[in-house]
């Protein structure tokens, strides 16, 4: 095998590996259950599948300006992470398990007031409100900051087009989980009800829950 060839098969291994790392970090930030969870579901029941999958590219929007926000703010302290990676990334699979038992706990419906009476929305007009009402959360960079950590995820290390790649990546990632939960309660909407949402926190919240406790358990 040439020395070219070699190049150019580490090349891609990094870019599958960003690829893979950014899904999931785009799906592990939009599946708690919060305000703009209950607003994608609320408006899937009430007005159908694609109302509640525009309010949930609103959401991912907001989310990738706040990854790149992330992004840059890791590179002017990346001697600082790379000094310290094995402890950020125990801090990160401990906030982890803080957030999963959070999630778990928190009640989705405290403090919101749906709006089902307004049937006739724009699609522009829920991509604008769930842009938003997510871009006012602006802890999320902290979340970032966490799952970048303990992924040991840096595309700033390599150049430009894995940048380019990570954006893609966090986007497929929301993408598919707002795509997942839309269709989902869609089929299901004559049946689902507060409970049905509830259980639905929970599994998210077990799952942070069990994916900080295996990595904090592999670092050990």
């Amino acid at each position: 095998m040439n020395v070219s060839l070699q190049i150019k098969i580490k090349l891609w291994m990094h870019i599958f590996e960003i690829l893979a790392k950014g899904i999931i970090i785009g799906i592990l930030v939009s599946a708690p259950m919060g305000p703009i969870g209950i607003l994608c579901i609320q408006r899937t029941l009430s007005r159908g599948r694609w109302h509640g999958f525009v309010s949930g590219v609103g959401a991912m929007t907001s989310d990738i300006v706040y990854a790149t926000i992330t992004l840059l703010g890791m590179s002017v302290v990346n001697d600082f992470l790379t000094a310290n990676e094995k402890t950020l990334q125990i801090i990160g699979s401990i906030v982890l398990i803080f957030l999963g038992i959070s999630v778990y706990r928190n009640n989705p419906f405290k403090g919101w007031n749906p709006d089902i009476q307004n049937t006739d929305t724009r699609y522009i007009k829920d991509f604008i409100t769930s842009f938003f009402l997510t871009l006012s959360n602006i802890t999320i960079i902290f979340v970032f900051i966490t799952l970048f950590a303990r992924f040991q995820f840096n595309p700033m290390d390599y150049g430009a087009i894995y940048i380019h790649v990570y954006i893609v990546s966090i986007a497929i990632g929301a993408l598919l989980w707002w795509f997942f939960i839309s269709t989902f309660v869609s089929k299901i909407r004559k049946h689902f009800n507060r409970r049905g949402i509830v259980l639905l926190n929970r599994i998210v919240g077990v799952l942070l829950t069990l994916i900080g406790f295996g990595g904090f358990i592999y670092l050990l």
